[in-house]
């Protein structure tokens, strides 16, 4: 028998519910992972609420873990039993001591990276890698915006930004946030009760920002379009605050020809072969030390619910892992 966190209907963190299920068994293709971590990351709150609907109910949520691989079903060559491995994929599942998933969406973990920082890094820090390297490729001198900054994805945006050769403006919402990301590297950091475009205008000289990476959705994607230069990119990678809704595609001409994406992880790992290049893109910028992985909140995994009541809340910064 093994534990999982279940929701049996959509809701608030109090639909998580600690229960005990048969241990699985991988299927072809398939691997069992025993977890040593589970990553917490705020698209497990669009899954828990319903935003993003799981495949059907009662489900186990969570898109991120790191572990040792116990047994593997037919055909599998990705990985073998002993293997340390870590993934940040879909399906959902990883809120559990132990489950299976295809062996071709997990990736080997070098000896040099704990599990703890595995489970951590997995899926904000590939989010980072395919931002900055392929949605929008950033260039040494650009100066870019970086909303919360003091965030899981955000600390390694700026990092890694930084160690590319830019000039970073991120947004907080606390001075206790704007000193961590100034720690982190971040030139410049507004607080969200400024006037964000005021603010970016006057670091640029008036020119503004070729790219501006927003994780907060609603809130603010228009004050998000007003910091970009002509033909800049406003790429919308979360909903923090909420979904965007009902936007007249005539305020990006008005504003200067902009461009707008909203990538996923999803698309860019579909392939086995972008999986392991972005992972391992990764693994080379965390071992030469460009980007460093701050596990700052620790819950056991039983104790999920609180997590995402302190997410919520913003009181978390970094990265957070479960622990089963």
């Amino acid at each position: 028998m093994t534990y999982a966190i279940r929701i049996h209907e959509y809701g608030g963190p109090e639909k998580m519910k600690w229960e005990e299920l048969p241990k699985p068994e991988p299927k072809p293709g398939e691997a069992r992972v025993r977890h040593e971590a589970v990553g917490l990351n705020y698209i497990d709150v669009y899954f828990r609420t319903g935003l993003y609907k799981a495949p059907a109910l009662p489900a186990i949520i969570g898109m991120e873990g790191a572990g040792v691989v116990d047994a593997i079903g037919p055909g599998v060559t990705e990985v073998a039993v002993g293997d340390r491995v870590a993934y940040a994929s879909g399906p959902i599942g990883a809120y559990a001591q132990t489950r299976c998933i295809k062996a071709d969406r997990l990736v080997k973990v070098p000896d040099a990276i704990g599990s703890e920082t595995a489970a951590a890094m997995m899926l904000q820090g590939m989010t980072a890698q395919y931002l900055l390297h392929s949605t929008y490729a950033v260039k040494a001198g650009q100066t870019i915006v970086v909303h919360a900054a003091a965030g899981g994805v955000g600390l390694i945006l700026v990092q890694w930004a930084k160690f590319l050769g830019c000039t970073v403006i991120g947004t907080v919402s606390t001075p206790e946030k704007a000193a961590l990301a100034r720690a982190n590297g971040a030139d410049h950091v507004i607080l969200t009760t400024e006037d964000l475009p005021a603010a970016v205008k006057k670091i640029t000289g008036g020119a503004g920002v070729p790219v501006v990476y927003d994780s907060v959705g609603k809130d603010t994607f228009m004050a998000s379009l007003d910091c970009l230069a002509p033909r800049g990119y406003m790429i919308s990678y979360g909903n923090a605050s909420g979904p965007v809704a009902n936007f007249d595609l005539g305020i990006l001409a008005a504003k200067g020809s902009l461009y707008v994406c909203r990538p996923t992880l999803a698309t860019y790992t579909s392939s086995r072969e972008d999986l392991v290049s972005c992972a391992n893109s990764l693994f080379d910028v965390v071992a030469k030390g460009g980007v460093k992985i701050s596990v700052n909140q620790r819950y056991a995994l039983k104790d999920a619910a609180q997590a995402h009541i302190d997410m919520e809340a913003r009181k978390t910064t970094g990265s957070t892992i479960l622990l089963p």
